[in-house]
């Protein structure tokens, strides 16, 4: 491997809560530079589909920002949420976390039984609105557990109790779905391509699915998770004698709350990795060509980095482009084996392990970063070089 005079491909996922990908990318390129003065440096920050997904897709000058009021996660919560036009127009990027994101709902403050995903659906109708004939969705870093049904209602679909009464919005309140009414579902879907970026490969029910694994990570309790995962039962059980439509396996459903599987139901929409989609539409596989090392890292490296995430996907590329990847993570947490093992990570190294624990660490995360990356990278030239005066 060869680290100075040598090419660095600098390609982080954010660290969310602290950095953007893009702040992450700057901070790792200053440690590269200080550790390896000789050093070609190529920052190339990237999403899998959560925060950070515009950006990725849609640098400055490339596509038409917008902006959308639009519902928040919370009830009665109104957010400015971030989208964007690309291709003369004719494909909109929406970043789901921009209007239904864990980031926008305050920590005392999360409970995915009531969050919804509305505002989603209305980013949906104004890329409608504004002729958009294909929608790329990404839809990582949810707050909410709904199955994507607060996305239908915005749309038109009504979810209804025994009674006929529409249920409030929330995954919690369907447990007492009984019956679902498409006949007000925009009709513009019907000839509208929707793809949804995935950050996981998990399905909306079962010991992987939305409610077991994510939802405590949302704020839900042990008995929330009992609730909302008999909810996403009766929704699936509902989808699949109402209207024949069978989500409750469907890999990636389970992402972002079961918007993955909403998406599919009402939208139509085919569900795709969302590291792969980004890195695709990126030529990452060019930059990756013609690099002697991938460097890379995000908030958190643990066992559900294998179901899709950012980290997988890269070490999947290198690998088979036989580029050596370094990481530098916030935090490090019962990672399997195969990404330390020998097609994994040649280094690994956590924030968190750095003095004074996550807390220094997040005090000044990009500062942590950079210094972090710096060292790991004295220690790879050093050992390389030992390595070589042995050859």
């Amino acid at each position: 491997m060869r680290l100075d005079p040598g090419r660095i491909l600098v390609a982080p996922d954010s660290f969310k809560g602290t950095l953007s990908a893009s702040e992450a990318a700057m901070a790792m390129g200053k440690g590269v530079r200080r550790a390896l003065p000789g050093a070609s440096v190529r920052l190339f920050p990237v999403s899998d589909g959560g925060e950070g997904f515009i950006d990725a897709l849609v640098p400055p000058g490339r596509g038409i920002q917008q902006w959308t009021d639009v519902f928040g996660p919370l009830p009665l919560q109104c957010v400015r949420a971030r989208w964007a036009l690309v291709a003369k127009g004719e494909t909109a990027v929406i970043e789901m976390a921009s209007a239904s994101g864990l980031a926008l709902v305050p920590p005392d403050r999360r409970d995915p039984c009531v969050t919804s995903t509305f505002g989603v659906g209305e980013l949906i109708r104004s890329a409608l609105d504004r002729g958009a004939g294909t929608v790329l969705i990404g839809i990582g870093g949810s707050a909410t557990n709904d199955g994507g049904t607060g996305m239908a209602s915005a749309l038109g679909v009504k979810f209804l109790d025994s009674t006929g009464a529409v249920l409030p919005q929330g995954g919690s309140a369907l447990t007492r779905l009984r019956r679902i009414d498409v006949s007000g579902l925009e009709a513009r879907l019907a000839n509208t391509v929707v793809t949804v970026a995935c950050d996981v490969t998990s399905p909306l029910t079962g010991p992987e699915g939305a409610s077991r694994v994510f939802a405590p990570q949302k704020g839900a309790g042990p008995a929330d998770v009992a609730i909302l995962e008999d909810a996403m039962h009766r929704y699936a059980e509902v989808l699949r004698d109402a209207l024949g439509i069978d989500i409750g396996n469907t890999p990636g459903g389970g992402a972002a709350g079961g918007l993955g599987a909403g998406l599919v139901a009402f939208c139509g929409a085919t569900l795709a990795s969302g590291i792969d989609v980004v890195l695709d539409a990126t030529g990452f596989d060019a930059a990756l060509a013609s690099s002697d090392l991938l460097l890379t890292g995000e908030g958190r490296v643990d066992a559900q980095t294998r179901h899709g995430k950012a980290l997988a996907g890269l070490l999947r590329r290198a690998g088979a482009a036989h580029v050596p990847v370094a990481c530098v993570a916030g935090s490090v947490q019962g990672l399997p084996g195969e990404y330390t093992g020998e097609k994994g990570f040649i280094v690994l190294e956590s924030l968190a392990d750095g003095p004074g624990g996550m807390d220094g660490a997040m005090h000044d995360a990009a500062r942590s970063l950079e210094e972090r990356t710096r060292s790991m990278l004295l220690s790879l030239r050093a050992r390389d070089a030992a390595e070589g005066s042995h050859g």
